[in-house]
């Protein structure tokens, strides 16, 4: 069996083989983004993604976020992770073929079409008509964004869809066969019911009358506007909540500021999150990287109210950062390992150590080798999603938000971390 086939094959049954087809197929078609486009082509139609809503499985998803932290992986790790990617995508439920997507024909290609398929909810039209787009680009997923910006159904998962489904067709060198498929999905993604609008509302009736823009740029202002916004959002009501964060904006607050605010305020929620709830809660962060593709004032409101709406616990109860009795040779290494013992108060502190060594870049790989070194099936792909979104979100931030984000995730993956043994056997195989 030459090693296309015996790939193509492993994608539509897993075995033991998985891995020794992926490294043969990988050095066939020169590296891996090769690979990860031949799975999303294959994969892509036959996905069960109907059964899985409100939901959305993050297999596919999760290989944006791999290719995304790329630079702060060693080469062996980061075949790793897109191997153990691949083969949870590859796992994802099928639907059958009389009712998935690849029963669907392709359409003209005709954006009217396509448009009326999202406004009436008809994900079905929507998908044909987008894999009828000849020559998909960039400003056809951005055309989609408008159009999922205000619906927050499944804590905003459609506009980070389209989102991520573009960056994603960048990253892999904007290949046309896989940008139609993936232009298709962000469609259907975008038709698809449940759709909600309550927040969305909420934060248009707060504006109504006011001439709000969000000016993008870094932060200016310190600490202290920073960390009150950050208290009202995760101590207030949601009333209260969007009344304060509608003030700060209507009073010409930046984007960068306005970042920096809910950064903080994820950053909290993360560290009172309960071990069952550290990747559903690490997605705020997955939310607020999007905020600067999606157009309109309103967005950064239902930021907002998605951050308050995950649980606050009492400062006391709260997990705090253990400085190390003695420095470590190796702050890196130690780091490295508190993670994987599952030790967060550790992990926490040597973040602190390791930042003022290494800045925020040599955080990010001990933090990113951590998440290679799990199996992405013990938290659906959540911490690749947020590690990448951090990458996103440092730049814009202020210098204490950015030390408050990398503590929370650090304690988000001391507390998930599962058997490895998946990805051993992935390294084995190249």
């Amino acid at each position: 069996m030459d090693p296309s086939t015996r790939w193509l094959h492993e994608l539509e049954h897993p075995t033991d083989g998985f891995f020794p087809a992926y490294a043969a197929r990988i050095r066939g078609l020169e590296g891996p983004r090769g690979v990860v486009c031949e799975a999303v082509n294959y994969l892509t139609p036959w996905v069960d993604w109907e059964g899985h809503l409100p939901q959305m499985p993050h297999g596919l998803l999760g290989l944006r976020g791999v290719l995304r932290l790329k630079d702060f992986l060693s080469e062996s790790h980061f075949l790793r992770l897109v191997a153990t990617q691949l083969h949870a995508f590859a796992q994802e439920p099928r639907s059958s073929p009389s009712r998935g997507l690849q029963a669907i024909g392709k359409g003209s290609g005709h954006w009217p079409n396509l448009e009326m398929a999202i406004r009436d909810h008809h994900p079905a039209i929507a998908w044909g008509e987008a894999l009828g787009v000849e020559e998909p680009c960039a400003e056809h997923f951005a055309r989609l964004l408008p159009f999922v910006a205000g619906d927050m159904a499944n804590v905003g998962h459609k506009a980070v869809v389209v989102h991520h489904l573009a960056e994603l067709f960048e990253m892999l060198g904007r290949p046309k066969a896989t940008g139609r498929c993936l232009l298709a999905l962000a469609a259907w993604s975008a038709a698809a019911e449940p759709s909600d609008r309550y927040w969305n509302v909420r934060a248009r009736k707060r504006l109504e009358g006011a001439d709000v823009r969000v000016t993008p740029g870094a932060c200016h202002l310190g600490p202290a506007p920073h960390i009150q916004g950050a208290r009202e959002i995760c101590e207030l009501g949601l009333v209260a909540t969007l009344d304060a964060f509608t003030a700060r904006m209507k009073a010409g607050m930046r984007g960068g500021d306005l970042l920096t605010i809910l950064a903080l305020a994820a950053a909290e929620k993360q560290l009172d999150a309960r071990r069952d709830l550290e990747g559903k809660t690490s997605w705020n962060f997955v939310y607020l990287a999007t905020l600067p593709a999606l157009e309109g004032p309103e967005s950064w409101v239902q930021a907002a109210a998605l951050v308050n709406f995950f649980p606050t616990d009492d400062e006391a109860d709260r997990v705090k950062a253990e400085a190390p009795t003695i420095e470590p040779a190796d702050p890196a290494a130690t780091l490295l390992d508190a993670l994987l013992d599952a030790e967060p108060a550790r992990a926490m502190g040597l973040v602190a150590l390791l930042r003022c060594k290494s800045g925020d870049e040599g955080v990010l790989r001990v933090l990113a080798q951590a998440a290679a070194l799990n199996n992405p099936v013990f938290n659906h792909s959540h911490h690749v999603l947020a590690l990448a979104a951090a990458a996103d979100l440092l730049p814009q931030i202020s210098e204490f938000a950015k030390a408050a984000v990398l503590q929370a995730l650090a304690k988000s993956l001391a507390n998930s971390q599962g058997s490895g043994e998946l990805g051993r056997i992935a390294e084995q195989a190249f």
